[in-house]
């Protein structure tokens, strides 16, 4: 079977204890669309951007969560929450399967820093199998560097999740890189923000051709799409309308970029643009 439904849940989500909004929805989605597989919730969902509420893991929380999966055999992955971890805090998203358990915590590689200050980056791309497939995960920021989505493609992911928490203006780039990460790693890519109040929505499924599945709007939306792993290795052995080959030319490559060898040949022209801070006003 190459099929897998995943439905990503666009929620208005306010600063503050979410979970029962939460685990509502859940039920309202798998009673509505039986057939779903897994549901992903957008970036810090339960609880918000304030640090105040990390844990370490596994706490009540996520356990509450794997409860939920096994009572209504469905996968989640339930957005991301800050974790406390060796006296630092990490943005994390766990991923559950339906018989609840957790088989993968994935620490978010690029935290939104100047923004998201005092929050440690992970290092380690994760990918899971499921029903007919595999799957990457990565968090928001993570979106913007191609090497996270390559990593988790060449692991053999399928579907990339990425839990959002994008409420600024910059929202339509992160739509037209969801696509330009799918055609380019010849994959689906799941982008599932939060709706308006904390986030401006316009969730994207992107299809491993590059074209828009489905986009949201800024409201509140269920979005159950079911995916075709099949379509994803047809794409990567047949190339893009039998075309590029980007994944075979990847491997066969001899190159080894320089800037991944050596950080002083990387940061030579980088270092040049400043500190990583929230910039300040501008003076004459």
């Amino acid at each position: 079977m190459s099929h897998f439904a995943i439905a990503g849940l666009q929620l208005r989500l306010p600063e503050q204890d979410n979970l029962p909004l939460i685990t509502s929805k859940i039920k309202e989605t798998k009673r509505r669309f039986p057939w779903v597989d897994m549901i992903v919730l957008s970036e810090l969902a339960t609880f918000g951007t304030d640090k105040a509420h990390a844990e370490p893991l596994p706490s009540k929380t996520e356990q509450f969560y794997c409860q939920l999966a096994k009572d209504l055999n469905v996968w989640l992955i339930p957005g991301s929450h800050y974790e406390q971890l060796d006296e630092q805090i990490y943005n994390t998203a766990s991923v559950i399967n339906n018989q609840g358990e957790v088989i993968e915590r994935y620490r978010k590689i690029y935290p939104f820093y100047p923004y998201e200050s005092d929050v440690a980056a992970g290092s380690e791309c994760i990918v899971f199998d499921v029903p007919g497939g595999r799957i990457g995960v990565a968090i928001c920021y993570d979106l913007w560097f191609g090497e996270v989505a390559r990593s988790m493609a060449c692991q053999g992911a399928e579907v990339l999740i990425y839990p959002t928490l994008t409420g600024t203006i910059d929202r339509p780039v992160e739509l037209a890189m969801a696509q330009a990460t799918a055609a380019s790693n010849q994959a689906y890519v799941f982008s599932i923000n939060a709706a308006s109040d904390t986030g401006n929505g316009q969730s994207i499924v992107v299809g491993p051709d590059g074209g828009v599945v489905y986009q949201a709007t800024a409201d509140s939306e269920i979005i159950p799409i079911e995916i075709d792993f099949n379509q994803v290795r047809h794409n990567r052995e047949r190339g893009l309308h039998g075309l590029g080959q980007v994944l075979k030319s990847f491997r066969d490559n001899a190159v080894e970029f320089p800037i991944y060898q050596d950080k002083a040949i990387k940061n030579k022209e980088l270092n040049k643009f400043g500190a990583l801070e929230v910039p300040a006003k501008k003076t004459k």
